[in-house]
């Protein structure tokens, strides 16, 4: 059977929103959607593997156009096939996309880069006729357990968003069957994100807990203001601090809130996550890891961050991926992460899960589909078959 990748297409497309968080707003925000056709046929179908950068980082088809696909395209075929020659390598088409590339600088290169090889690993799940988080769990030696755990990212500053509307907004996740909510502080006064914590509570009751989120905004003296304020309520967790690359914020902040932190959406590599874990305090007993394959070189450079967490003592049972996407969603299922961020009315049609999942107890059960199962959601779907055909 021939298997060879005869074109990798992107297009950049809006997600565009009003809201926003402590340091940016989406009102100009894109998505690079990609698609790497084959020219293998299954089930009467030509396999096309999809991929899209997560939110919080801009489209990057430039990158993809001018320097990754190219190379991939360039390639030998052969040369990028498993032993068996029957399907696609991950890590070879990686490497070929990484040719000539220098260590560090990783940025907007690893979003590109994470499009790019999400796709990739959608066509070899594929290929395979399996969905992605059971291809993974055998090549590891794991059992896929389909049911994975959930949040509601949502509490963002909004025009015109009063008390009334961040408590209605909290209480519709409840509804949908979620059992931790997440809501953004540091976009206004300490005093008044005190209020809008005290709200969510409120709402909220004991049926759920509530996560908070700084998306980076503090410096070390208003980090520890607000962990001084955030110790006082039994939250989920207290996200992104400060800067991601500041460690020794991270690791102080540690001697001011002893419940659970949470960070890394935005470190991009193992060498960054290593980083994090040498120097930043983090406690494996408590804190949670979200790196975001889609945004940090893809699938196959999370899988060298979870050997590195693994001889660091961190179980992958800690890391929750930021991004809200099905991709994260198979890695979880897949491999034993903690669970997955998700998005219930945001960023459409990207975030989200197929057509008929349902949140039950804060968790949802992965339907068995082929590849990362985007065929499944059908508006998301309409618009990746548009860029194949």
């Amino acid at each position: 059977m021939s298997v060879r990748i005869v074109d990798v297409r992107e297009i950049t497309k809006p997600i565009s929103s009003p809201i926003r968080n402590a340091y940016i707003d989406f009102t100009k925000m894109t998505t690079s959607l990609v698609a790497v056709v084959t020219d293998v046929v299954r089930d009467g179908k030509r396999v096309v593997g999809y991929g899209f950068n997560s939110n919080g980082r801009y489209g990057q088809g430039g990158l993809i156009r001018e320097r990754f696909a190219s190379r991939i395209l360039e390639a030998d075929p052969k040369a990028l096939l498993n032993a068996a020659g029957d399907n696609l390598d991950p890590d070879k088409v990686w490497a070929a996309m990484m040719t000539n590339e220098k260590p560090g600088g990783h940025g907007e290169r690893s979003v590109a880069v994470g499009t790019i090889d999400m796709a990739v690993w959608d066509a070899v799940a594929k290929i395979a006729g399996k969905p992605l988080f059971r291809l993974l769990a055998e090549r590891h030696g794991l059992s896929a357990n389909p049911r994975v755990f959930v949040y509601a990212a949502g509490g963002y500053y909004y025009p015109g968003k009063d008390l009334g509307a961040l408590r209605k907004e909290m209480r519709g996740y409840l509804d949908r069957g979620y059992n931790v909510v997440k809501m953004k502080i540091g976009g206004a006064p300490l005093a008044e994100d005190r209020e809008r914590i005290e709200a969510v509570l409120k709402e909220i009751g004991s049926a759920a807990q509530l996560a908070v989120d700084a998306n980076g905004r503090f410096d070390l003296e208003t980090a520890i203001a607000y962990a001084k304020m955030l110790r006082e309520y039994p939250l989920f967790w207290y996200e992104e601090a400060g800067d991601p690359l500041d460690y020794a914020l991270q690791a102080a902040l540690a001697e001011f809130y002893p419940g659970a932190m949470a960070t890394g959406e935005n470190l991009f590599s193992h060498q960054d996550a290593r980083n994090l874990i040498r120097y930043g305090g983090m406690r494996p007993d408590r804190d949670w890891l979200q790196f975001d394959c889609a945004l940090s070189y893809g699938l196959c450079e999370y899988q060298r961050t979870l050997e590195v967490l693994k001889t660091h003592g961190w179980s992958p049972s800690r890391c929750i991926p930021h991004g809200g996407h099905q991709m994260s969603l198979n890695i979880a299922a897949g491999l034993g992460l903690g669970g997955n961020e998700s998005y219930p009315d945001l960023f459409q049609p990207y975030g989200g899960f197929p057509d008929g999942v349902r949140v039950e107890g804060g968790h949802i059960v992965m339907p068995d589909l082929p590849g990362i199962g985007f065929e499944g959601k059908s508006d998301l779907y309409k618009e990746m078959k548009a860029l194949a055909d």
